[in-house]
């Protein structure tokens, strides 16, 4: 391998266009050097025709078999939309080196993550031909989308079969200031509501034959808003609840509304349940005596893995190679691991720093492409050589 393999490969994937649910051929890109080192790959195509998600499933077995370890990367190939193409320094899926950066869509969220578990993998397999554990890739086209059709489908594939994982890396951009110093080892939760709230649409200069609902709500409101939803531990903050729009009136300064919609979401803690959470919020309206529905949508169950052998080697080996203290954390949105942790006891993210995710001229440092492969390759050789 030469020391650009992995800025080569990085390049090639941002080059192709794969705005979500499109893959762009990235994963046959991905395919094709994986199965030159022996893997077997199986694509897992789901959704509509006018929403089709293309999953990699690739796996190479290492000299014990089924009976070894399995160490899993996964990760997306799909990327958000570019936004304004005029407001780029250069066209996005045109990969740029500028001021000592890569830019391009997918730079950092996650293509030089997927380069980079590509290398390493070449360079370990060339340099430990006889390794003892599993290698495996699971990869989707649908993690910026409505993940409806992606890792999820995977997972309960693998799941139906029996295939044990063992651990996972998921290649999520989770560098904050520098390169190394932070590990996802857990991810909150996310529920959403859609809450409506029913009152009597009239005059506003008759208010005694209406019912405003946007009056009625308010001591609800500013109750929910003050509750302790539980402390949190170690590991997570507690949980949060906030209100993220609010929707009344017919657009009249005359009328009274007749209903009030409000919509919100919770992050939640490995301290709470989705179904204790909707419980408390929908007693705390009843006491006020509203008249009410909600529509719920949970996106996302919380999850952690506790420190272990995965977190010990991703941290070795990035103190190995940048000389960085990884700190463990749970914090931001959610991820394809919420999936992943239903049917693999250890995951934890790791990638580049996530300082342009989804923006206008996202880009990644150039000096830090070939020190993620190897600390990728650092969690092989101590798991699964």
């Amino acid at each position: 391998m030469t020391t650009n393999s992995t800025l080569a490969l990085t390049e090639q994937l941002i080059s192709q266009n794969s705005v979500t649910p499109a893959d762009g051929g990235c994963q046959d890109l991905i395919a094709d050097r994986l199965k030159a080192i022996g893997f077997e790959c199986e694509t897992m195509m789901s959704g509509p025709d006018h929403f089709r998600v293309t999953n990699l499933w690739a796996v190479k077995r290492g000299a014990l078999g089924k009976t070894g370890s399995l160490l899993s990367f996964a990760g997306h190939t799909d990327v958000v939309p570019t936004g304004p193409l005029d407001k780029w320094s250069s066209n996005p899926f045109q990969p740029t080196h500028q001021d000592g950066f890569l830019y391009g869509r997918g730079a950092a969220d996650m293509k030089t993550s997927l380069a980079a578990f590509v290398v390493a993998t070449e360079e370990f397999v060339a340099q430990n031909p006889d390794h003892k554990g599993s290698i495996a890739f699971l990869l989707t086209s649908d993690e910026e989308g409505p993940a409806h059709d992606g890792t999820v489908i995977v997972c309960n594939e693998l799941k139906k079969r029996g295939e044990r994982l063992d651990y996972c890396v998921v290649g999520e951009p989770t560098s904050v200031d520098q390169l190394g110093d932070t590990i996802k080892n857990g991810r909150r939760g996310s529920l959403s509501g859609k809450l409506k709230v029913i009152g009597v649409q009239g005059h506003i200069a008759y208010p005694h034959l209406s019912k405003n609902p946007i009056h009625l709500m308010a001591p609800a409101l500013a109750e929910l808003a003050g509750v302790t939803w539980d402390q949190g531990n170690t590991y997570f903050q507690p949980t949060a609840w906030q209100v993220s729009n609010i929707h009344s009136g017919t657009g009249a300064t005359n009328v009274i509304p007749g209903e009030v919609v409000i919509d919100f979401n919770f992050r939640f803690s490995t301290e709470n349940t989705a179904d204790k959470l909707k419980e408390k919020l929908e007693t705390i309206l009843k006491k006020h005596q509203l008249n009410f529905t909600i529509e719920w949508n949970l996106s996302g169950e919380p999850f952690l893995t506790q420190p272990g052998n995965l977190s010990e080697a991703m941290q070795a080996s990035i103190k190995a190679e940048t000389n960085v203290t990884a700190e463990l954390s749970t914090t931001g949105g959610t991820s394809d691991a919420r999936f992943i942790a239903k049917i693999c006891p250890q995951v934890v993210e790791f990638g580049p720093r996530n300082a342009t995710i989804h923006q206008i001229n996202e880009r990644v440092e150039l000096a830090d492409i070939e020190p993620l492969k190897n600390i990728y390759k650092g969690v092989l050789e101590k798991l699964i050589a």
